[in-house]
């Protein structure tokens, strides 16, 4: 079963996450080099300027950093109805049997039963079909339920790599390309499931991460894959009412036994990204170290594994603006946000990083 936070969202209201953000600071494309966006170090009780390289300056030899090892699906798919209407898919998840569960944008929605004509890949001479199952993960779901098929057999995953499309964020208005194809992508991801970024391990390249581990930070990895939700803002002014949006998630017992290893000898956990810690305050809610998690972080939830956090700047009146307020103090976050835009920070997926401390 999906497991939900035991912590009831009181002290706070929607209106509490929202501020105004200059359209110009929503960053379209990523620094020149992944290691080289700004670094906001909100660890102390004043923040100081960095950029990215300079994190081994701020770790300690024995630190373990967690990333998220889960990999963007090129997820984003066009194709029409048997009639000529247009129709753009967004696969959400991998199912068995070649189906896939997905966002439908299309005039008219198709009757079970339809089967779209999907469009290949530029250049492509082939292409393939989706036959509309019906809803997921019920009748009256979110989602849509599709067979994915071609003359060679192929799989989802083989189909989408070949035909599909990066899909990014709303908020970046370009349309995807191949600098995309690798830069919304970490150098670590191997897991294919997610239909955004871990945004936060987007900024580690090889060198950083071999500094870092000439210096004795170590490290470890678990997958999220982080859905479509994410970019979703909570809608609800009464936090309590919010449905969160469901991920699946899976910590290995390498990793378990890395983090049982890292509170042993008294150094700090180190999550980078927020998926990062929806994925191991799940496991120490729940007991469970796989499945699906709807854990939704408010301010007064109880931390149990995160020591620091990595992440780049969120959206308004998101769910992720409560996680970390929840982490680091409601005011320490405002502070934060507006030293960010005061001095020009970039945004969002794109955008640059900033370090934070869990509050006592």
């Amino acid at each position: 079963m999906p497991h939900t936070s035991p912590a009831t969202p009181q002290a706070y209201c929607l209106s509490d996450f929202d501020f105004d953000l200059p359209p110009a600071l929503i960053a379209q494309h990523p620094a020149a080099e992944r290691s080289a966006a700004r670094l906001l170090d909100g660890s102390g009780s004043t923040p100081v300027h960095r950029i990215v390289r300079d994190l081994p300056q701020l770790l300690r030899r024995g630190d373990l950093l967690v990333f998220n090892d889960t990999k963007v699906l090129h997820a984003r798919l066009f194709g029409e109805k048997p009639s000529g209407g247009k129709v753009e898919l967004l696969v959400e998840r991998v199912l068995s049997g070649n189906q896939v569960a997905a966002h439908m944008r299309v005039s008219k929605k198709p009757e079970p039963g339809t089967t779209l004509i999907m469009h290949g890949a530029a250049g492509a001479t082939d292409g393939f079909s989706a036959t509309l199952l019906g809803r997921w993960p019920d009748a009256s779901g979110p989602l849509f339920r599709l067979v994915l098929s071609n003359d060679q057999g192929d799989d989802p995953y083989t189909l989408m790599q070949r035909h599909g499309h990066v899909p990014l964020p709303p908020y970046i208005t370009h349309s995807d390309s191949a600098v995309d194809a690798e830069r919304y992508q970490t150098v670590f991801a191997r897991n294919p499931g997610a239909v955004a970024a871990p945004t936060a391990a987007l900024h580690f390249d090889q060198a950083l991460l071999d500094q870092l581990n000439a210096m004795g930070v170590q490290r470890a990895q678990l997958t999220l894959h982080v859905g479509a939700g994410t970019f979703q803002p909570v809608k609800t002014e009464n936090l309590a009412e919010h449905q969160m949006h469901s991920e699946w998630y899976d910590i290995p017992p390498a990793t378990q036994q890395a983090i049982a290893d890292c509170k042993a000898r008294g150094a700090r956990v180190v999550a980078v990204g927020t998926t990062t810690v929806r994925t191991l305050e799940s496991w120490a809610q729940s007991g469970q170290t796989q499945g699906d998690t709807r854990i939704f972080i408010t301010p007064g939830f109880a931390f149990q594994h995160v020591d620091l956090l990595l992440t780049n700047f969120h959206l308004p009146k998101s769910s992720l603006m409560m996680l970390v307020s929840a982490f680091a103090g409601y005011e320490h976050i405002r502070a934060l946000y507006r030293e960010a835009i005061a001095n020009q920070y970039h945004f969002f997926s794109y955008g640059d990083a900033m370090l934070l401390a869990r509050q006592p």
